[in-house]
């Protein structure tokens, strides 16, 4: 084990699979000498060569048809969208590309050694520009997987996985955690499978489910509703599509009650789709509505990202709230 923070697992886990790949490259904007805006590609140049880790034009589209190309001709392509927020120009190429690659030739090509590293979210004062969590409009595209790491180790045994899934991937990175989440990792190779939620934390009253950043928020709220004697569920989803249903369903028949909570927008964020699932699998267990705590209906905002944020104080209100129905 070694102490690192998540920045240094995603470089750790990138020189892993560098190293034991020898068609991978890892290519996107200043990702080179630089090392990337955050530094998540820091020293792979030096190590690999220019041939495998070097820099693209500024063209979101571009580097995802490149892409599509590379893993389409048997390289392992890993991709670097340097904020989430600019993912969007590239979506036509993610989404019609990426994503129907293998479903259109019947299964006689692919572009399965892909992944598209992307940072996310708010927290660091980036404005409407540096601070979204695009992450749903991806779980609509059959073909994609999406995947959350929530602190180092997570991220380092995810990405691994990732890079070896026979499916393009989008592996979305909390930017706000890349140097505030320190934590113990296991050395060496390792993977952590994808499509499996984890059960952070056990409890009997209320289930809590959220990805990535978000989950030091449920862990805080479920703190406070500890000392009003409220135990909470804690479950990590780690992927998004496809996700662990039953793991959630399974919690939620023993609490009787859910909450999700994301940082996106509410309407047509994916706890939305977490709810209908778990309403339809879970209804005759339920002991109180479905509760959605996440960002608000509107760009994100600068002065007031505080306000913004779904953070422990509404959280914990929304447990009260549920356990008291």
């Amino acid at each position: 084990m070694a102490e690192m923070n998540m920045l240094q697992a995603v470089n750790e886990a990138l020189s892993i699979a560098m190293q034991a790949d020898e068609r991978m490259v890892v290519f996107g904007e200043d990702v080179g000498h630089f090392g990337g805006v955050f530094r998540a590609t820091s020293g792979l140049q030096e190590k690999f060569g220019r041939d495998r880790c070097f820099n693209t034009p500024l063209t979101e589209q571009g580097i995802a048809g490149f892409a599509n190309g590379l893993a389409s001709n048997g390289m392992t392509a890993v991709a670097e969208i340097q904020f989430a927020d600019y993912i969007f120009p590239a979506f036509d190429q993610i989404v019609n590309e990426s994503a129907k690659f293998r479903y259109r030739s019947g299964n006689e090509f692919d572009v399965g050694g892909l992944v598209f590293r992307t940072p996310y979210g708010g927290g660091i004062a980036g404005g409407h520009y540096h601070s979204q969590s695009p992450e749903a409009y991806f779980t609509q595209t059959p073909g994609l997987k999406v995947v959350v790491p929530r602190n180092p180790e997570q991220a380092k045994g995810l990405l691994l996985a990732s890079i070896r899934d026979k499916n393009p991937v989008i592996f979305f990175e909390p930017k706000r955690l890349y140097r505030a989440s320190v934590g113990e990792v296991p050395a060496g190779d390792y993977e952590i499978e994808l499509g499996k939620a984890e059960v952070v934390r056990e409890g009997k009253d209320i289930t809590l489910v959220a990805w990535g950043a978000q989950m030091e928020i449920l862990e805080k709220a479920a703190d406070m509703a500890a000392k009003e004697g409220i135990s909470c569920e804690i479950i990590d989803l780690r992927t998004l599509s496809p996700w662990d249903i039953d793991t959630v369903a399974d919690s939620v028949k023993k609490t009787g009650r859910l909450l999700v909570n994301h940082e996106a927008p509410l309407t047509g964020g994916f706890a939305g789709e977490i709810a209908a699932t778990i309403q339809q699998e879970c209804f005759l267990y339920l002991e109180s509505p479905i509760s959605r705590v996440c960002g608000l209906d509107t760009p994100y905002p600068l002065i007031h990202e505080k306000e913004y944020m779904p953070d422990a104080f509404k959280t914990f209100e929304a447990i009260k709230a549920s356990v008291t129905f």
